[in-house]
Parts: C-alpha cells; structure tokens; sequence
C-alpha cells in the first residue's frame, strides 16, 4: 500500500466520506454511466457518503442523479473514428480546453476533499488532466484507485498507448488499488502489461456491476407501442458508432419480413443526424415490424420487457444483459479498440451470449437468422460463473476498507462548482 499521510482535519467534528469519482467521457455513454452505477451504489448503501463524479459528457444534463451524488462539468472533447481528439468548440484548441479542464478537476478536490478518489480507465487522466490532482490527493492522505472496464483493448495495442501516456509510472506513484469491473474468466485486461509484482498485488477483481430497474415511475412516460407485445431491443449505446448496427438490423427485416419478433432501435443521442433520417425512412416503411426511439435515459426499463437483445457489446449494455438475464446477439465493432469484438467473443464461447462478428460477413439474411434463433437461445444465467455480477458488493468492501470510519471535518467552504 503507498504511504499516505492522515487526511487533513480542522476540528473534531465527524463529517461524510467523500468520494470523488473521474470520468473523462470523450466518446459515447460507458464512462459515464458506469461512474453514475458506483456512485448510487456507494451513496444509496452509505447515510455518510457524498459523491462527487466530474465528468466531460455532452449529455450529462440527461441523466438523473440519486441523493447525495453530485455532478461537475468539465468541457466536452470529441473523439474522431481515428482515435484522435478535438474540442467539441471547434474554435478552441484543444490544448486551451485541457488545461482548463485540469483547472476544474484540481479546484473540485481541493474544495471538495475527498476521502477516496476513483479514477476511470485512465491513470493519468485525458492528456494528463489528472496529475495534478492526483499529486495533491496524496499529500491531503486521500486514497486513490483505478477503476478497469474488464476489457481495455489488445495488450500489443495497450502497452504503447499506456508507455505514451505514462500510466504503469503514475500506476506506481499515485494509486493504491486497481478495480476491474469484471471477472478474470471473461478476460485479464492486464495480463502482460508491464505493471510489475507490487500492481499486480494490488489489483482486485470486482464482478461486472449489476443493474436494476430506475425507481419510480414517470407519469409521463410512454413505452412505444411496440413494446406492448414480445419484441427485441436493438441498442447500440450511445449510437455514435453505431450505423452498422443499425443498418444490418433493418437490411434483415427488409430481407426477411417475417421474423417472427418486431425490433424497437434506440438510436442513442450520438447518431448522426443524417443517418437517423435515412433509418426512419426505411423503418416507416416496415410497420409493425421496426420502431425507432431517440434516447433513453432510462433503458434498462425496456430491455428489462425485452424478449431479447442485439447489441455492440459495450461494458454498460454487458452488464445489463446479465444482469437482466437476456438472450442477446452482440455484434461489436473492432476499430479503433478491439475491446467490444474481445469481449463479445468471449462471452459467445463461454455461452453468455452470441457474437455476430461484420468480419464473417454482413449478409441480410445471417442478421435474420440471428434474430430469429434469438427467442431459443440461453439465458446468461444458465452459465455458472463465480462472482459474475458481484461488482456493486466487491466495491463496497473495497471501499470500507480503504476508507475506514468517517473523519473529523475540515472547516471549508461550500464548492462553488458542485
């Protein structure tokens, strides 16, 4: 464990753990909804927690968050098919926005003060934008942890970007645990990376995060007709990515009009504006057997009456296919990280899931006799595996051990930005 000093203290008044949870969001909806998953967890389980997730997603305002979880924007980046990086304002460098954004994340822990920083995916932070709170988190006596998706991307592919980036050092300097959020029989996303003996020890396997239906229930919402019937959800995520999905699905319907079960496709809010047009058009064109949606914050509500699931194969959707025990058909993408096509095929060879891989071939008609072999396949949870959806409890004693009794408060002033 690294050394740490006593965490500051001003009086002798108990006050909340605080929790400080890093997401960088330059690209779709994992990051941040996985940080929103921990963070209800940790304050919906604990009176003394407060949670403070800081995140750069463009829909941030979208989502609902629980008692005792606060947000802090910090400016949006995009991230391109090529892997590379922009300002979402393109008039801005992207040099000015990330210094900006280290601002921002550095004021929030010094105002903030938490008793636990967890930092997802990235040990350094976007372009390095989490050094320097990471070197103050230290000096205050804060723990910090690395939170891992279970897959990260091929380790011939890893090791480079890690080296450029310096994350096995910062490993080293600034972090006392690794969290993956899954189990080491679906995959080990640091085996062979260079970490050495003392990471590696210090690295837990948690279980992937289980799911469960939102609270409550919006007057005003609707399900779509579609719904009120079996049918099968087609959810690419955030859909920024997702055309190929999507245009695969409707090519079967168009190919084989009788599949047995209607399809309801969530286009996800980073659809092109363009390609959503196209797809209405064609999907207007095969009623009562293809429905589309914009978003839904809420999706776990409509794969829950889901008779089935096709998918990319993303970390968040994964856990919801488990955790709602779906049939599902994942069809990932393999550019620019190979993580979905990873993990989809080893869910398939375990049996969690089927992976319809673009690679083998986009024929209409192999879509269609995916879907309709859909409703006979097995459910997830005809597969033992040990601690599969254990995420939420393995967190928690991880973080009551790491965090201990609550501490005396420091006299500080409200955070401005929370």
């Amino acid at each position: 464990m690294i050394e740490r000093r006593p965490p500051d203290v001003a009086d002798g008044t108990a006050r909340s753990r605080r929790v400080l949870l890093y997401s960088h969001d330059t690209f779709g909806l994992g990051h941040l909804r996985r940080s929103r998953t921990i963070a209800h967890a940790l304050a919906g389980a604990h009176a003394d927690v407060e949670v403070a997730i800081v995140s750069g997603s463009a829909v941030l305002d979208r989502y609902a968050f629980a008692e005792g979880v606060d947000t802090v924007r910090i400016p949006a980046v995009v991230k391109g098919r090529d892997g590379t990086y922009a300002s979402l304002d393109a008039g801005v460098p992207l040099e000015r926005v990330v210094a900006e954004r280290a601002r921002i994340i550095a004021r929030t822990a010094e105002e903030f003060r938490p008793d636990l920083v967890i930092v997802d995916k990235e040990p350094t932070g976007f372009h390095g934008e989490m050094l320097p709170a990471l070197e103050s988190a230290a000096a205050r006596g804060c723990r910090v942890v690395l939170g891992l998706r279970d897959v990260l991307d091929e380790t011939a592919r890893l090791i480079p970007e890690w080296e450029r980036k310096g994350a096995c050092a910062a490993l080293r300097r600034h972090y006392d645990e690794v969290w993956i959020y899954g189990v080491p029989r679906v995959h080990e996303p640091l085996a062979g990376m260079p970490i050495g003996a003392e990471i590696a020890d210090r690295t837990v396997y948690t279980g992937y995060l289980r799911r469960s239906l939102p609270d409550g229930w919006a007057a005003a919402r609707s399900a779509p007709p579609i719904t009120q019937a079996p049918f099968l959800l087609v959810t690419p995520g955030g859909g920024g990515d997702g055309d190929g999905l999507i245009d695969w699905v409707i090519s079967a319907y168009e190919a084989d009009p009788g599949i047995p079960l209607p399809s309801l496709i969530a286009f996800g809010p980073f659809v092109a504006a363009a390609s959503r047009a196209r797809f209405l058009e064609r999907i207007a064109r095969l009623p009562g057997k293809l429905a589309a949606i914009d978003f839904d914050s809420e999706i776990e509500r409509l794969m829950a009456r889901a008779a089935g699931v096709v998918a990319m194969g993303g970390y968040n959707t994964f856990c919801e296919i488990l955790s709602f025990d779906k049939r599902a058909i994942l069809v990932p993408r393999s550019e620019p990280r190979r993580e979905q096509t990873i993990r989809a095929e080893a869910a398939h060879a375990l049996g969690l899931a089927r992976a319809l891989l673009e690679e083998d071939g986009r024929s209409p008609r192999r879509m269609a006799e995916a879907l309709r072999a859909l409703p006979d396949q097995s459910e997830p949870s005809r597969i033992v595996v040990p601690g599969l959806l254990d995420g939420l409890e393995g967190i928690a004693r991880r973080f009551g051990a790491l965090t201990a009794a609550p501490v005396p408060a420091p006299a500080l002033p409200q955070a401005a930005c929370l």
